[in-house]
């Protein structure tokens, strides 16, 4: 009989993952495996790479569990380990990529609209619909042009909705770092994005 996490915090589920109950490595799995490889797929536009660094990122989560300190968001610290391997593979690679589509194996409208960008307002116009495609496409190349670094800190406070401090804590930055890369990356995206804006 599989064992009910349906109230268990993140906390809770390690817990039980630590003393070797392998239903609760398949919960945080099953928690985690569509954020991590959605915010995978954002930096590295690949679907094959990004199930692939997402699958990494599981195996050093799950083998390093017994590093996991419960204080902490067990998100932010499974987050720290998906941007790091997207971060060292960009590195390896120099790939400047990112999605407004959503992940590619979003297959419902649910499932599209949850790994998507999201620019514009219900209730628009077609004609604003096609101009806030037009500019999503700028905006997704212009993101792609930024550096790892900045272009994480993007991702996680902009598209992510993730706090400063929570974003300090997954890049392992200090928090004037992170406000520091993120001003400087919106400098780089105004300059970039300058001529649409007139």
């Amino acid at each position: 009989m599989q064992p009910d996490f349906a109230g268990a915090t993140d906390q809770e589920v390690v817990q039980r993952a630590r003393g070797g109950q392998e239903s609760a490595y398949r919960e945080l799995l099953h928690r985690y495996q569509g954020p991590v490889f959605s915010l995978i797929y954002r930096m590295v536009r690949d679907r094959e790479l990004a199930e692939d660094l997402a699958q990494e990122a599981f195996v050093k989560a799950l083998n390093a569990l017994d590093s996991y300190r419960p204080e902490f968001k067990f998100s932010s610290w499974m987050f720290k380990i998906a941007n790091n391997a997207a971060i060292d593979h960009l590195r390896r690679r120099q790939l400047d990529t990112l999605s407004l589509d959503g992940a590619p194996g979003a297959t419902t409208p649910r499932q599209m609209e949850e790994t998507s960008i999201q620019l514009s307002d219900k209730g628009e116009t077609p004609l604003q619909a096609v101009e806030a495609r037009e500019l999503g496409s700028a905006i997704e190349q212009a993101i792609g042009k930024l550096r790892p670094e900045y272009r994480a800190c993007i991702i996680l406070r902009h598209i992510e909705d993730r706090p400063y401090e929570e974003i300090a804590e997954i890049l392992d930055l200090p928090l004037g770092t992170v406000k520091t890369y993120i001003h400087r990356a919106r400098a780089e995206l105004k300059e970039m994005l300058g001529p649409l804006r007139e």
